[in-house]
């Protein structure tokens, strides 16, 4: 990302303000906390940094999300909320937008000129491996996707991440007064979903026809959000790209945030985080931000066991459309810095995970490895591609169409322009919003015809729960035949798709293996062959490979 493009982010930042006096009643919608005047795009009303919860800050700040209180101000919608606190990085392009605690916003987007009663509306929720991302990133601008489909609302939501979203704060005295810290983030996405419920209607949107969608951590929300309770009613539909419920941490993972969040703060109890000022907390989190947790599966809100809510049918009343991209773990090639580090990183994790694998659960492992061509690293990056991203996919759709869920799934083959990406994590994002001239994933301008032609699936689903279109009819997912919709340049269908894969590695989805990588060690097999082998490993080769494997967990 050049120099200008982080400026044009950084420029686009604004307060919206109280108005007093006239404005224009056709660019406002009047909500439980305000009315809300946004602008006016060619045909489309933009209105953006609407504030769906109370500001999470003081008293607040690490506690889950208050809903606004009744307020009949009149309010700019001119301008994004803040990102939530990361660290400045080159892919996660709202990182360079101001950021604060105070993120708890939302844009949406509707058609000025269609008037059309009770429109489906569609929420994303961004990814960012639950530690970046927000609403001001010009990838999820909805501009172009509602100009497409005027006949749909669309929301894009903000949430707490990394250090104020996702953190065990029982380690620390005090602690037990924050039994929400570890999921806030999740906690945040679920009040603005009681948000919409309330108010969408003033924007000319349905609340009973609500479809939730994201991607990476967005696809890992969107998973998790129909197996808590609380979320009965919120919302009807899910589509998740490359992500799961398997993007969760046991509390074990979590732990070693905890642990370095004490080195690093120097703070013992809650009270003395509490007393830090957010320019403290934005320089810790620079400094934790790579060793992010994700959603905890502690019990009380996540389930320990994430897929048994889809094996006892309690999602039934969701349909849902899923899926991954062939060649995701390529995404990180450019995310770490380059195939060198890569050719490191990938093989200290894959060793480190075969070391808690059972003898014949790594018998498993062998004959997946035997049976991929090309190079070791190669045959490794598949293994991750199976275990983190396509097969809990294949599982929660199996589960979910199994025990009367609707399911459909998608496998995307569109690759990267940019070199050895191939289809990798995140590739499809602009051709899901129609921003095809956001290249930073796809390497260049995306192919219009699928994109409108993926537009047209994504929003067909949100209207009937159907991805069908007129060119291309969409089968429902169940066994034995398994119909997958391949988005290649020309989508179609297929059944069965690599079975044989998930025969002989489903064993394995027990588990959890994720993007962990807070506690690996560094005295693995690979790394001593290489330096007995006198490969050039030098300390600062070693340096970037350890930055390299922290780096895996972004997703």
């Amino acid at each position: 990302m050049t120099e200008k493009e982080k400026n044009r982010i950084r420029g686009s930042y604004g307060v919206n303000m109280p108005i007093s006096g006239n404005y224009d009643k056709s660019l406002s919608a009047r909500c439980e906390n305000g009315v809300f005047v946004g602008k006016k795009s060619d045909r489309v009303c933009e209105f953006r940094g609407v504030p769906f919860a109370e500001p999470p800050v003081g008293e607040l700040r690490w506690k889950a999300p208050r809903p606004v209180e009744s307020s009949g101000v009149t309010m700019q919608a001119y301008y994004n909320g803040k990102s939530p606190i990361q660290t400045e990085w080159p892919t996660e392009q709202a990182s360079y937008y101001r950021q604060g605690e105070d993120c708890l916003y939302l844009n949406i987007w509707k058609d000025f000129y269609d008037s059309t009663p009770n429109k489906p509306v569609m929420v994303f929720f961004h990814g960012g491996s639950y530690g970046w991302g927000g609403t001001a990133d010009p990838m999820y601008d909805g501009k172009q996707f509602v100009s497409a489909h005027p006949d749909i609302i669309l929301v894009t939501v903000g949430y707490r991440t990394g250090l104020m979203g996702f953190v065990d704060l029982s380690y620390f005295e005090g602690g037990e007064d924050y039994p929400d810290a570890p999921n806030l983030g999740i906690l945040d996405q679920i009040e603005a979903l009681r948000w919409i419920q309330r108010n969408i209607r003033a924007f000319g949107g349905d609340p009973e026809n609500v479809t939730v969608f994201g991607e990476s951590a967005g696809g890992g929300s969107v998973s998790l959000l129909p197996i808590i309770p609380r979320t009965k009613g919120l919302f009807r539909r899910v589509i998740a790209e490359s992500g799961s419920v398997a993007l969760t941490f046991s509390k074990e993972e979590c732990r070693e945030f905890s642990r370095r969040l004490k080195t690093v703060s120097g703070a013992v109890s809650v009270s003395q985080l509490k007393d830090l000022s957010e320019f403290d907390l934005k320089r810790i989190n620079e400094k934790l931000n790579e060793y992010n947790n994700f959603p905890q599966r502690d019990g009380r809100l996540i389930p320990l066991n994430p897929y048994e809510p889809y094996t006892k049918g309690e999602t039934a009343d969701i349909d849902m459309l899923i899926g991954t991209n062939s060649e995701e773990m390529n995404y990180w090639i450019g995310e770490i810095g380059g195939i060198i580090p890569f050719r490191f990183s990938v093989p200290i994790k894959f060793e480190n995970d075969l070391r808690r694998l059972s003898h014949s659960d790594k018998k498993l492992v062998n004959k997946f490895m035997s049976s991929q061509k090309g190079h070791s690293l190669w045959r490794m990056a598949r293994f991750y591609d199976e275990m983190m991203f396509r097969l809990p996919a294949v599982e929660q759709a199996r589960l979910h169409s199994k025990n009367g869920g609707r399911a459909y799934m998608y496998y995307w083959t569109v690759p990267s322009a940019l070199p050895l990406r191939k289809a990798c994590h995140a590739v499809e994002l602009a051709y899901v919003f129609g921003n095809i001239e956001e290249t930073i994933y796809t390497g260049k301008t995306a192919n219009k015809l699928l994109s409108d032609t993926v537009m047209r699936m994504w929003t067909n689903f949100a209207r009937t729960g159907d991805p069908s279109i007129e060119s291309v009819k969409w089968e429902r997912y169940s066994e034995p035949k398994r119909a997958t919709m391949v988005i290649a340049r020309r989508p179609h269908m297929e059944n069965n798709i690599m079975h044989n894969r998930w025969r002989l590695l489903s064993p394995l989805l027990r588990h959890m293996i994720n993007p962990s990588y807070a506690t690996l060690d560094y005295n693995v097999p690979f790394v001593r062959k290489a330096v007995a082998g006198g490969l050039a490993l030098t300390a600062g080769l070693a340096a970037a490979a350890i930055i390299a494997v922290k780096t895996l967990g972004k997703s």
